[in-house]
């Protein structure tokens, strides 16, 4: 009866309604689409979280084994949450705010988090009036309306993925990380996501140490037709084609026995004899190939592709991307930064024609709007709509008063946005093989014959214009017979190079492929593993330290199915099932923790088998006779002296494996 009469006092005599979001900067945008009988207040984002120190956990629970974990794996895994000593303030304001209010309004963000804090605040702050949950994909006063008239209660199933997500994070950090204290050096870490990254990133330089250089030399030609010059490039010699970079075994340096017989393997001698006898020799075309190329432009962006876009054009790191990107959308600019969709709303889609013919003409807009759907990556979740300019009018990035990285980005994602609804690129590619006496010379062209999306987005590129210039080469009008002159032939010598270290951009595409962890949490996990001593970046490129590289064997070795990629995978997708009702998390925490093949027993049964000595130490084999380790002070190198006496040098942080 009292909620009712709340109800009806907020609703009918305009009683005093509390919303709570996340950020300050979130409250006031809200603010501005509410009246008079709202109060917008942020509750700075999460405010109960399991112990993070043994200070956090009650005396009541010391006593038990479990209370190390924060979780009650006795009893039903029930988390152990308390409210962070920097929260208590926020949340003694909040229960004075509730005290005035009629009705509360919950309207954390859309996905899972979101959810989770929305429930949080209800089990601390405990209303007794009118309790509503509200979201929206964009601060926008069309969607806050919206969203007020649409309010729902808290979806349990969502929260329950959230704690299942959680607590299984828990569990695997604080069971598999003593291990490493114990048989490495204290104060190592492991992490469900975190750790399959570093075996990621440890593989990588792995191979790059198993490389193996070679040598090989090509022959360009500058040639001209009608006094329009281009190059060209020797593709077969007396009928075997020349090797390239990509027909070496990049382990071996040599190339597969099987291609040896086809192929010619040019060294500076042979190629300086090609270049001897190819003076004199007449040019003739003997194949000309034209065809034209129609590109699509790229969907609009997910958290994942737009990580990847301002790694590899805006040199910025996943977090300041999401850091940005959430500033962004607090503003009432972007739409929420977090989700799987490449959907575009209609009104979306509305907007960005109508940017389109203003800015550019009615050729580059489509008879028909493009419609993108599906998702090629492992688990999709949160599937809302993609990151797009919000509203029903796309602000301009020169009018939108923002500067700095908030600028770059915003103007990365109105272009992605725009171009995605625009008409397709059309180029002509040519193909033309020229012989000289007993050799084969390529020269590819290509033209642009409408630029379409390119106008607006180049992939790789922040200057659209400069970049339609770059994807230009042009040939000169060649047939079948003609002749071509040839003013210069230079031999150019090459070494195959190890395949790339990863990127941020590389490594959260990789992630994305294979399932692991969520777009949302790989800012967080690439932060962790550089935070934690277990990558450094040398430039754009993470590089595993020593210590990754002992953590990572001694996981492999003995608790393999922690860093397979299939396997978290797997995880990831039981979370998706218990986030949709179709798994009960305590029956699958119970699998994964306490089960047969359990984590429990298999930390119990591999730290028998584990010897510290041989834990803390890899064998690399350019350092023969040296033995890399890794202590409480970092890693160091160490070899045996004539004596028998071992002398051993600390290794600097910064050296890469």
């Amino acid at each position: 009866m009292a909620k009712a009469a709340a109800k009806n006092k907020s609703t009918k005599s305009g009683g005093r309604t509390l919303v709570i979001v996340e950020s300050p900067t979130k409250a006031k945008t809200i603010k501005k689409f509410l009246g008079k009988n709202y109060q917008v207040t942020s509750c700075m984002g999460h405010v109960r979280d399991l112990p993070q120190s043994a200070k956090d956990i009650p005396e009541k629970v010391k006593k038990h084994a479990w209370s190390k974990l924060g979780v009650n794996v006795e009893k039903d895994f029930d988390p152990l949450y308390c409210i962070p000593k920097n929260k208590e303030k926020i949340v003694s304001q909040l229960r004075g705010l509730l005290e005035n209010a009629d009705e509360l309004i919950l309207a954390t963000d859309e996905d899972r988090e979101g959810e989770s804090i929305s429930w949080h605040l209800l089990e601390i702050l405990k209303p007794d009036i009118p309790v509503k949950r509200m979201v929206f994909h964009e601060i926008t006063k069309e969607a806050i309306e919206e969203s007020l008239d649409h309010t729902r209660a808290i979806d349990y199933n969502l929260v329950r993925a959230q704690e299942a997500r959680r607590v299984l994070d828990r569990l695997v950090g604080y069971t598999i990380s003593p291990l490493l204290w114990k048989k490495v050096a204290f104060g190592l870490s492991a992490g469900r996501v975190q750790s399959v990254a570093v075996r990621l990133i440890c593989e990588r330089e792995q191979e790059r140490m198993r490389f193996r250089k070679s040598e090989y030399w090509s022959i360009e030609a500058e040639n001209s037709k009608s006094s329009t010059p281009f190059e060209s490039r020797l593709l077969e010699h007396e009928g075997k084609r020349v090797a390239t970079g990509k027909d070496f075994d990049p382990l071996t340096g040599q190339i597969a026995d099987d291609n040896k017989k086809k192929l010619l393997h040019l060294d500076k001698k042979k190629a300086e004899d090609i270049q001897k006898s190819l003076k004199g020799q007449s040019w003739k075309v003997t194949e000309v190939e034209e065809k034209p190329v129609t590109r699509k432009p790229s969907p609009p962006f997910i958290t994942s592709t737009l990580q990847q876009e301002a790694n590899r054009k805006l040199g910025m790191s996943s977090n300041q991307t999401m850091r940005t990107a959430q500033g962004l959308y607090e503003k009432g600019l972007i739409t929420y930064m977090r989700t799987d969709s490449t959907t575009l709303s209609g009104q979306a889609i509305k907007a960005a024609r109508e940017c389109i013919q203003d800015l550019y003409g009615k050729e580059y807009l489509p008879a028909e709007a493009r419609l993108y759907t599906g998702k090629k990556s492992k688990g999709a979740q949160e599937a809302h709509e993609a990151i797009r300019p919000a509203g029903t009018v796309f602000i301009l990035p020169e009018q939108s008063d923002l500067k700095g990285e908030e600028l770059k980005l915003y103007d990365l994602i109105w272009k992605r946005t725009v171009a995605s609804q625009m008409s397709d690129a059309k180029q002509k590619q040519m193909s033309v093989r020229i012989q000289a006496g007993s050799s084969l010379f390529a020269a590819n062209g290509s033209s642009i014959v409408f630029p379409g999306f390119l106008r607006a987005y180049v992939e790789g590129s922040d200057d659209p214009e400069a970049a339609l210039e770059e994807r230009e080469t042009i040939l000169p009008a060649l047939k079948v017979g003609d002749k071509v002159e040839c003013t210069s032939i230079t031999p150019n010598m090459h070494e195959t190079k190890p395949v790339a270290r990863y990127t941020e951009a590389s490594l959260i595409q990789t992630m994305e492929k294979e399932g692991i962890g969520r777009p949302s949490t790989y800012a967080a996990t690439i932060s962790t593993v550089i935070n934690r001593g277990y990558v450094i970046k040398i430039g754009n490129a993470l590089t595993p330290t020593f210590t990754a590289m002992v953590v990572v064997k001694l996981l492999e070795r003995y608790l393999p199915q922690y860093v397979d990629t299939e396997f978290t995978s797997k995880m990831e997708e039981s979370l998706d099932e218990i986030a949709a009702g179709d798994l009960n998390w305590v029956a699958y925490l119970t699998s994964i923790y306490l089960g047969k093949n359990g984590l429990q027993k298999q930390v119990e049964l591999q730290d028998k088998k584990i010897k510290p000595e041989e834990a803390r130490s890899i064998e690399i084999e350019s350092l023969k006779g040296l033995s890399v380790r890794v202590g409480r002070y970092g890693a160091y190198v160490c070899r045996t002296a004539k004596k028998g006496e071992e002398i051993c040098a600390s290794l600097p942080d910064s050296q890469p494996p």
